[in-house]
């Protein structure tokens, strides 16, 4: 509906540019006779000086409805300057027969007033040629530029449409992948501790929801998506030794209304919680989540305890999907620094959302 109206509003806007336009060309003798002291009146300006503006009419909008359309923009270009070519010369002959008929009129009254003679009448002639080709470049100038943009518009909502798609794709990636690693959580408890197994069925089914229906909104409230991140920690804190620190720091105002593309730091926390923590040595995972304004950042710091290749809790694609997602829906206004530092025992990694 919002399209339809935006297309109704500029095509009336067009209809008006266009009526004023003309009307300033057809009312400009009234001015010029005004400000020379003469005054005209509709015979007078029917009689001498309708004609021309007519002609520039005629030829601007025989361009602009059917040769432009019909030849220039399919790449018949000699048909279109032949084409305006014959027509200029019809136009300005018929214009000419009529102003020809005129100045006969005209030299009875000097020669019975005994009247000097007006200017040559070539002049008229190449003044005439001259504007309507002034005339039909003007129209394919307009003609061609709102061509080019129906074609933009039509490349963004290509654009916009074909960003939606891969979006939503990612998305729907993303859902199995991150109900497949914690699945894989689960399983690893059931083996040890099976009431903490069934503690973490209850927390899943609390995130289930925001995963299968929130992440199916290109926006979520930040907020929502902090207490996802809480519940998502708590799930894992379940399975933890007790050699594993985890420590949590979040700075949202409770009353912000800022929204976020859902599921964007789940990705990185996920990460640090499988390559964070080992079953034999210390380990520690600090998350910190603030907003400054319209500015959201996330930096994780973990111990650095890579998979094996033998590992298949999970299968890698998060932080591609993270990158690939950051890309649509963010361009330009991220920044994300990542990786190991000097001794490969520590991993950090800081995004920043321009939101």
């Amino acid at each position: 509906m919002m399209k339809q109206n935006f297309s109704q509003r500029t095509y009336i806007l067009q209809i008006l540019t266009h009526v004023i336009g003309w009307g300033i060309v057809f009312g400009l003798p009234f001015f010029m006779m005004s400000r020379s002291g003469f005054n005209i009146t509709w015979a007078d300006y029917l009689r001498h000086n309708c004609i021309a503006p007519l002609s520039y009419l005629i030829i601007f909008y025989l361009n602009y409805w059917l040769l432009i359309p019909r030849f220039l923009f399919k790449g018949n270009l000699n048909s279109y300057l032949l084409l305006n070519i014959v027509s200029i010369i019809i136009i300005s002959f018929c214009s000419h027969m009529w102003q020809e008929s005129i100045f006969r009129q005209m030299a009875a009254e000097m020669q019975q007033t005994k009247m000097h003679d007006g200017p040559p009448k070539g002049t008229f002639l190449i003044r005439d040629l001259f504007t309507m080709v002034l005339t039909v470049g003007l129209s394919a100038a307009i003609r061609m530029s709102r061509r080019w943009t129906a074609i933009e518009n039509a490349r963004r909502e290509a654009e916009q449409s074909r960003t939606e798609a891969e979006l939503k794709n990612l998305r729907n990636q993303l859902n199995p992948h991150f109900l497949l690693n914690t699945l894989n959580n689960i399983y690893a408890l059931i083996a040890f501790d099976t009431d903490k197994a069934q503690q973490a069925v209850q927390e899943l089914s609390k995130l289930l929801r925001h995963v299968l229906y929130d992440n199916q909104q290109s926006l979520v409230p930040i907020n929502k998506e902090v207490d996802f991140i809480k519940n998502y920690i708590a799930l894992m804190r379940i399975r933890l030794a007790t050699n594993v620190t985890v420590e949590t720091h979040i700075d949202i105002n409770p009353e912000s209304r800022l929204e976020i593309a859902p599921l964007i730091f789940i990705s990185l926390i996920e990460n640090a919680f499988k390559h964070g923590i080992s079953p034999t040595e210390p380990s520690y995972i600090r998350i910190s989540l603030k907003q400054k304004g319209t500015l959201v950042s996330c930096e994780i710091i973990n111990s650095y305890h890579p998979k094996s290749i033998k590992d298949k809790s999970g299968s890698g694609i998060g932080l591609e999907q993270v990158r690939k997602r950051l890309e649509l829906s963010y361009p330009g206004r991220y920044t994300w620094q990542q990786g190991v530092d000097e001794n490969h025992k520590e991993y950090r990694s800081v995004l920043s959302i321009e939101c």
